[in-house]
């Protein structure tokens, strides 16, 4: 029996010639990444390990990003330990105000994953490297410590779903659109450890960032990785961001899939995620009147440069409704820069929203858009769990930045072409 894209990658980083659902095995990294929250816990194990340096000072990543900038006397000191941490261990890619950005857009956009890597990072959104080609997930701390100081981990070999994407999606449905579609249809366990495997003549028509955000969302699914084939989108990407060689791998024809689901692109329809999971979905002739109090665009899941297109190009000549707040975050200082020198930030500013530094900030109840009780926003994020967001009786409801922004205009859950 074949192999799996990722099975490939992981037999590859493991040495050996063939891998099989289950198998314990163990592998060499290209990447380990942790942020403020969950960098701090690994450094303290990192050292009862008893080593005194890092494997590779060019193959970890630390990103304040979470709490950043620094929210309050804890979140400083956190970083503070951290960035000690970075400059005693020469670590080369620390990335902290001025440089930053959040986690999962920065790693991409700088070029520190590649097709055909293995990436573990402290953060279950690490999966967002998939859609370059690349095995990538989430891992505990102590994980992350074991990974700084040996550059291997230990993995069990997952079985895999495939997805088969077919024909073009109408205007106003993006790849957020897709995955939230998706995680409705299988549930937030429907791919429980397992590989979500995105393939089909309709990936001609999402882009990289559509992509990205999708990969970045396996996770709610309950997958242990989601990713995508390099193709001529893929390899443009690499080649603009990365000096890194790449290496391509594909699945094999007999490769074994648990299942496999066919998406027909042209029959989604704007996609909102009701409170209090990312399965509870609805498409936007479903919602009816949900009235809302905040708007957040950005995050590691929409947070990247056609996000804030999207949502700026329904905001132009627009007010937000009147008390609604509409708080816009780039994902990363390059993508603050871009939409600054091609007016975004204008619009945004014109229209009545804030835009802010990059920072994870509100999506995990951080700051910069905490939610009081019985609020309810609509949010371009990936989770919307109790409490996500602040108040145990307040509510998110995720949706694409198209979404988002038309519903910051009329102050209830829209449908973009109702303002567009």
């Amino acid at each position: 029996m074949g192999m799996t894209m990722t099975q490939k990658i992981l037999a590859a980083h493991a040495g050996l010639e063939s891998v099989k659902a289950g198998q314990l095995i163990e592998v060499n990294l290209d990447l380990v990444l942790g942020n403020d929250i969950t960098t701090p816990v690994a450094v303290k194990e990192f050292n009862k390990i008893g080593v005194n340096k890092v494997f590779d000072k060019e193959k970890i990543a630390i990103v304040p990003d979470h709490f950043t900038p620094n929210k309050d006397i804890k979140a400083a000191e956190q970083v503070k330990m951290i960035r000690e941490f970075a400059q005693d261990k020469g670590i080369v890619n620390f990335f902290e105000i001025g440089e930053m950005g959040i986690e999962h857009v920065i790693i991409p956009e700088k070029g520190l994953a590649v097709a055909g890597d293995v990436v573990i990072g402290a953060d279950s959104h690490t999966c967002t490297y998939g859609a370059l080609g690349a095995f990538s997930t989430g891992i505990g701390s102590t994980d992350m410590a074991a990974g700084m100081a040996t550059g291997k981990c230990w993995f069990k070999v997952p079985s895999a779903i495939k997805f088969v994407l077919k024909n073009k999606p109408s205007k106003w449905v993006s790849g957020k659109d897709v995955i939230l579609h998706i995680i409705g249809k299988i549930g937030v366990d429907g791919a429980l450890y397992k590989s979500m495997e995105f393939v089909g003549e309709g990936l001609k028509y999402l882009s990289m960032d559509e992509r990205l955000t999708m990969a970045n969302m396996a996770i709610e699914a309950g997958a242990k990785n989601g990713i995508f084939p390099v193709d001529d989108k893929t390899v443009a990407y690499l080649k603009e961001h990365s000096t890194r060689e790449y290496k391509v791998y594909e699945a094999d024809e007999d490769a074994e899939y648990d299942e496999v689901i066919e998406i027909d692109l042209s029959s989604l329809r704007p996609t909102v995620a009701f409170p209090h999971l990312p399965e509870n979905t609805k498409t936007i002739d479903e919602v009816g009147e949900v009235k809302i109090d905040q708007v957040v665009i950005g995050s590691c899941t929409n947070g990247r440069i056609e996000d804030l297109r999207v949502a700026a190009e329904i905001l132009k000549g627009k007010k937000v409704a009147k008390y609604v707040r509409a708080i816009v975050i780039p994902g990363s200082q390059k993508i603050y820069l871009q939409a600054m020198e091609e007016g975004l930030v204008k619009t945004f500013i014109e229209a009545g929203a804030i835009f802010s530094t990059p920072t994870c900030g509100p999506c995990l109840g951080g700051h910069m858009g905490i939610l009081a009780k019985k609020e309810r926003c609509v949010s371009t994020t990936n989770r919307n769990f109790v409490g996500r967001m602040g108040h145990t009786q307040s509510e998110v409801y995720l949706a694409s930045p198209a979404v988002a922004a038309a519903s910051a205009i009329t102050g209830k859950i829209t449908n973009p072409e109702d303002v567009a």
